[in-house]
Formats: structure tokens, C-alpha cells, sequence
């Protein structure tokens, strides 16, 4: 379909949701943005995620078309619309989906980014109700599989040279959750995480590297399945603020890294051979994190 033509069917709020020429399930909700730049043009290429707040889990992803436009049809509830491009400050809004409302786009403007005041020195830990770990991987021949693990602690130790500051991760991997019990127990299994003899999975920094703007890769070690491997986590810092119950000092950012299972010895290829369907041989993985300061607590590295 033309976008002009898109566009055009989308402005004539009046026709609702029935009037898209698009196969708009009856009773899902359509959000619609157009997102523009600080001089008021359109925004192509930036990334808009869209997570479902009950569960934490990303209903839908993706980036604006030339002219700045996202569209996602959701089912009704709950989410948080995140948008976010290369030096521009990240727009975060709560949104109500409505089954068979109004498609009219909303416009977003995305402001330069200012120079985010960095976490003061000290003890920073995770805050699980406002942190989440997630991942996508893709099922061998079908869809992509959306999980999360459920049970974790962490914290960043800031140090005055934020290059040599510490974060520590620490997952509970038999809290992996896809919404299906029997996958979720195959991959509890030995074919998969052991999780029996491999309760934990650990992540430990080795080194921050500045990247410009808000964004930082976030080197370390992360041991899965009994092997340790380095990554690279590119994070993108998300500010300071004083915020949330009793005012505490909170810090935000999202880290992604893609994973490959066979570094870890989960070896895929045999499971095909024996006829098992299962995840592809890559994983994107995302912490989602939010940390309160405290003063007096430090954490300590996995041990």
C-alpha cells in the first residue's frame, strides 16, 4: 500500500480503526506515531519499542519509515512506548491501547540530547519491579520466541573514573519463562541450560567504554552452561532522577548484546538431527534496568 495513501486514510480520524487498509484484527487497538526531529522534520531510522506493562514483554518493535512513521495493532492493556535515536533524548510515554479506537498519529518531537548528569560514586542495586531481562529468539522455522527470566539481582558500583566502574549481574536460570510450560522446561533441561548443574548465570564488567552521547559498551565476562565467553553490551544511559516511593535516587539504562548458543556449548545442530524444534542458534538479550543508591549496602561479585 502507498504510504501517501496510508497517511492519508490515517489522518481522517472519523473512519476509525475500520477504515485502515490494513487487516486490522476486530477488537485489537492501532498505535500510530510520527516522530520528527528537533527542526520539526521527519525522523527515519529511529527505534521504537513497545512493551507490555503487566509482563514486561516487548509486544512490538521496530524503526520509523522515511517519513517518521511507526505503526504497531496491538491487543488492548497497558504499555510503554520508548523511542529513541542517535543524539537525540529518548521519548518514553505509558500508553492505553482501545480495542477499535481512533488510528489518528500522535506526533513525538525528539529533543538533542543534553549531557546526562552520570550516577554519583557509590553503591547503586537493581530495583526487580522496574528492572527487566529479556530475550528473542527465533524458532526454528516459525516466529520469533519472546522470554524473560524472572529472578535476579545486580548493582553498579560507581567509581569517580567511570571507565573502571563495576556492574554485576547475577540470574536465577531456572526462572526462565516463554509463556509455554513445556518449552520452558525443555529449556531447563540438559539439553539446554542444565540448569540441575548450572543454577546461575553471571555477568561481571570488566570495563565501561564512552561512545558518545548517551551511549556506552559495557565490557565483561558472562558465564552460562559451565563457560565463560567476553561480551560487549551496548548500552544506552538513560539519566538520573530522584523518583519513585520515599524520592530514592534512581539511575536507568537499557543494555542489549546478541548471544550465539553454541559459545556456551548448547549445541542446536544435534537437537535438529534429532528431530527437537528448537530456538535458533543466535539470542538478542536485554536488561531493561533500573537501580536505587544506596549508601551504606555494597555489593558483592557472584561468588
Amino acid at each position: 500500500m502507498p504510504l501517501r495513501l496510508l497517511r492519508r486514510r490515517l489522518s481522517k480520524s472519523s473512519r476509525g480503526a475500520e477504515g485502515l487498509a490494513l487487516p486490522v484484527p476486530a477488537g485489537a487497538g492501532v498505535v500510530v506515531r510520527e516522530v520528527l526531529d528537533p527542526v520539526n522534520q521527519p525522523l527515519g531510522a529511529a527505534d521504537v519499542t513497545v512493551t507490555e506493562l503487566r509482563s514486561h514483554q516487548i509486544s512490538a518493535r521496530g524503526t520509523t519509515d522515511p517519513y517518521g512513521f511507526f505503526m504497531a495493532v496491538l491487543p488492548p492493556g497497558s504499555y510503554s512506548l520508548l523511542v529513541a535515536a542517535q543524539g537525540l533524548e529518548p521519548h518514553r510515554e505509558t500508553i492505553e491501547v482501545v480495542a477499535d479506537a481512533d488510528p489518528s498519529p500522535q506526533r513525538v518531537w525528539l529533543q538533542s540530547a543534553r549531557q546526562l548528569e552520570l550516577p554519583v560514586t557509590g553503591t547503586w542495586l537493581f530495583d526487580p519491579p522496574h528492572t527487566a531481562i529479556r530475550f528473542i529468539a527465533k524458532h526454528v522455522g516459525m516466529a520469533h520466541v519472546h522470554g524473560r527470566f524472572e529472578r535476579f539481582e545486580g548493582g553498579i558500583q560507581v567509581v569517580e573514573d567511570m571507565s573502571q566502574s563495576h556492574v554485576h549481574v547475577r540470574i536465577d536460570a531456572s526462572s526462565i519463562t516463554t509463556g509455554n510450560n513445556t518449552r520452558d522446561t525443555h529449556l531447563r533441561s540438559a539439553d539446554f541450560l542444565d540448569v540441575d548443574h548450572f543454577p546461575y548465570i553471571d555477568f561481571t564488567s570488566t570495563r565501561f567504554a564512552y561512545r558518545g552521547g548517551s551511549k556506552w559498551t559495557l565490557q565483561g565476562t558472562l558465564t552460562m552452561h559451565g563457560v565463560s565467553r567476553s561480551v560487549a553490551l551496548d548500552t544506552t544511559y538513560l539519566g538520573m532522577v530522584n523518583g519513585g516511593y520515599g524520592e530514592e535516587l534512581r539511575c536507568a539504562a537499557l543494555a542489549k548484546t546478541e548471544l550465539h548458543r553454541e559459545d556456551y556449548t548448547l549445541n542446536w545442530r544435534s537437537m535438529l538431527a534429532r528431530g527437537i524444534a528448537v530456538v535458533g542458534p543466535t539470542v538478542q538479550l536485554e536488561l531493561d534496568v533500573q537501580a536505587m543508591y544506596r549508601t551504606h549496602d555494597t555489593p558483592k561479585p557472584p561468588q
